[in-house]
C-alpha cells in the first residue's frame, strides 16, 4: 500500500457489515489482537457475530467511524464519554504492518475535526500504555498533554501502566 499525501487520503465513515473481511485479516494480527484487547483464535462465525454487535455499540455517549485510506478499510476511530463539549478519543489501525506510517496519527486529527464541527467537541481526551511509544508520540504531536498515570491493565502481555492525557481546542 502506497503511503503518501495521508491526509488526503483518509476518510472516516460508518461501518458495515461489509467490512467483516477486513476485520477478519485484523484478527489474525496477533499484534493487533495484542494491542487492542481482542480475543484471539475466534472462529469466523463468531467473529462475525462479535463484528455485528461491535460494530452496532452506538448510544448517547459513543461514536465508532471507519478509518479509510485509499479506499480500503485501515481500522476505526471512537469517541467515548462524549458529554457537554468533551469526549475520549481512540484509535486503532487494524494491520500492525501500517502501523508507525502516520495514519493513526491523520485518523486521530479527521476524528478532531469531525468532532470539533459536528458535535462541538471541544476538549479531546485520550488513555495509553506507557510502554505505547508510538501511541504516545502521536497523542503528544497532535498536542494532547499528559494529565495522570492512574490504572494499569494489560498490554501485549504485560501489566502496563496506563497514562492519561487531554487536548483543549
Amino acid at each position: 500500500m502506497q503511503i503518501n499525501n495521508i491526509s488526503a487520503s483518509i476518510k472516516l465513515r460508518h461501518l458495515s457489515a461489509d467490512d467483516y473481511n477486513n476485520v477478519l485479516i485484523w484478527s489474525k494480527d496477533n499484534y493487533f489482537c495484542s494491542a487492542n484487547g481482542w480475543e484471539k483464535n475466534r472462529s469466523p462465525n463468531e467473529l462475525f457475530k462479535w463484528w455485528l454487535n461491535y460494530m452496532n455499540n452506538t448510544t448517547e455517549d459513543f461514536i465508532r467511524m471507519g478509518i479509510e485510506f485509499n479506499q480500503k478499510l485501515i481500522g476505526y476511530a471512537d469517541l467515548a464519554c462524549i458529554k457537554d463539549n468533551s469526549a475520549e478519543l481512540g484509535i486503532a489501525i487494524g494491520d500492525s504492518t501500517l502501523w508507525g506510517k502516520g495514519l493513526g496519527y491523520h485518523s486521530a486529527i479527521s476524528m478532531i475535526q469531525y468532532a470539533s464541527k459536528n458535535l462541538g467537541i471541544t476538549v479531546f481526551n485520550a488513555e495509553t500504555h506507557l510502554s505505547n511509544i508510538r501511541s504516545r508520540k502521536m497523542l503528544e504531536k497532535i498536542g494532547f498533554k499528559e494529565v495522570s498515570r492512574i490504572g494499569s491493565e494489560e498490554y501485549l502481555g504485560m501489566e502496563n501502566q496506563l497514562i492519561q492525557y487531554r487536548l483543549n481546542l
